[in-house]
């Protein structure tokens, strides 16, 4: 290969580099505006005194904001959207829409990418608490069980009292993952706030 090829070589990698960066950049950019929005329009919900607050809805359109998801020990911290396509899980925790709402009874599904918000989950350990702030009330889930599945193992969307969260596996796995990791957590008593929770259906 002669030193004129090289260089064009070694210049186009340097290009493609260069815009895989700033790729990179925007997107991660883009991710915090929409959190930044997501999260001053649950703020304005929150807001609302008891007495006009809404009624819990039983179900909400696709990339409604729910709420933001914590779990402090392994730095686990995103808005949870209604919604599981790429639209909502490249910006967020998408909530299954097949699956009750956080403030409803049942098993509420989340799901994110493995190797964006729900990164953290990797390092998550029975007993660690996950608090969900909506707002239709605070919740607190403490994890009960982790697992790896099939991706085609449906049943751990099956109606239970026990809420859920999913991502991809293996964490660092390069491509479509093969598996799925479950972390299944049960829900504690309610703690409400200015939201009449106890109007819920």
């Amino acid at each position: 290969m002669s030193r004129v090829v090289q260089r064009w070589l070694a210049r186009l990698l340097i290009a493609v580099g260069a815009i895989v960066l700033m790729w990179v950049a925007a997107n991660l950019l883009l991710t915090m505006s929409n959190r930044r929005q997501y999260e001053a329009t649950l703020e304005r919900m929150r807001s609302v005194p008891a007495a006009e607050a809404p009624v819990a809805p039983l179900s909400l359109p696709v990339g409604e904001p729910i709420g933001t998801l914590e779990i402090a020990r392994v730095g686990l911290s995103g808005v949870v959207v209604e919604g599981d396509d790429d639209s909502v899980l490249d910006r967020a925790i998408g909530h299954l829409p097949d699956t009750p709402l956080p403030w409803s009874t049942g098993n509420s599904a989340l799901a994110a990418h493995r190797d964006a918000l729900f990164r953290p989950l990797r390092g998550v350990h029975l007993g660690d608490v996950l608090r969900l702030k909506t707002p239709h009330g605070d919740f607190d889930y403490v994890v009960r069980e982790t697992a790896i599945v099939e991706p085609d193992d449906l049943w751990v969307l099956d109606p239970t009292p026990v809420s859920m969260r999913i991502s991809c596996y293996p964490f660092n796995f390069i491509g479509n993952a093969p598996k799925r990791f479950i972390v299944r957590a049960e829900r504690m008593p309610t703690r409400p706030h200015t939201s009449a929770i106890g109007r819920a259906h």
